[in-house]
């Protein structure tokens, strides 16, 4: 997070954090069971972070304040409790991030909620239940986001907020890696680099769950032993450095896997 303060400015993330992680109790709302015999629906009033430009989040993100939104019949209101600032984010306000929205747009990609008010025609989500948005999808950092039933993703209660708010990009890019390109089974083993990272990190967690070994390359940095043995702790089966890359070397370290483990 230091590096990411320096990168966008002190004043843009005081202003991001102060619109992006939501409470329930300092929202002072709660949520309308008995909103679909309403003629017309809408949301309460909102805040939200927005820019109209694509550069430094410091100087090109502002709070502002939105009037309320009609919640159609398949439309879902929900009140935001808390979203992150992911790289990402900040990728897509400077404009370098490859998929981004239009401008103007409203910031964040990730977060969780809690159902606000529902449609005539939503069937599957009630208010209070706590949902998360389908990626790709815009504008969580703000205090009530209304979407189609579709976007939204019912998730138990008991998931403690930080994991529900981020677990649409890091953890599912992980998902995905295991999945979209070769099959792997339990006894398989695969290679990653970059294993220090969110999504290394949860790729370590999800292979250690289906019975799949990883060998991990981190890169030679200071820190690097502390790095080695959080990364064992998450898991890992073997973890090594860059430095290490040589054929000797791999081969050694590689001596106790089963031989008829197929790497990947």
């Amino acid at each position: 997070m230091t590096a990411l303060m320096k990168s966008v400015g002190v004043r843009a993330m005081k202003l991001l954090s102060s619109a992006v992680n939501f409470r329930l109790n300092q929202c002072g709302e709660t949520p309308i069971r008995s909103l679909r015999s309403f003629s017309t629906l809408r949301s309460p009033p909102s805040k939200a972070i927005v820019y109209e430009q694509h550069g430094s989040p410091d100087s090109v993100t502002r709070l502002v304040n939105l009037p309320p939104v009609e919640v159609r019949d398949n439309d879902v209101c929900v009140k935001m409790i808390a979203a992150p600032i992911n790289p990402s984010d900040i990728n897509r306000i400077e404009g370098v991030y490859p998929v981004r929205p239009p401008v103007p747009a409203i910031g964040g990609y990730e977060g969780v909620g809690e159902v606000y008010a529902v449609g005539s025609k939503v069937n599957a989500l009630s208010p209070g239940d706590w949902v998360i948005p389908s990626p790709p999808s815009s504008g969580t950092w703000q205090t009530f986001v209304v979407k189609e039933e579709s976007v939204w993703h019912k998730i138990d209660k008991s998931c403690p907020m930080e994991y529900a708010a981020t677990i649409t990009v890091n953890p599912l890019t992980a998902l995905r890696m295991l999945e979209d390109f070769v099959s792997l089974a339990s006894g398989d083993s695969l290679v990653q680099n970059g294993a220090t990272s969110i999504v290394g990190q949860c790729v370590i967690q999800l292979a250690r769950l289906r019975g799949i070994s990883t060998i991990n390359i981190i890169r030679d940095r200071a820190g690097s032993d502390e790095a080695r043995e959080n990364l064992k702790a998450l898991g890992a089966d073997q973890v090594f450095s860059e430095s290490q890359l040589n054929v000797k070397n791999v081969k050694s370290l590689l001596v106790n896997f089963e031989r008829n483990s197929t790497i990947r």
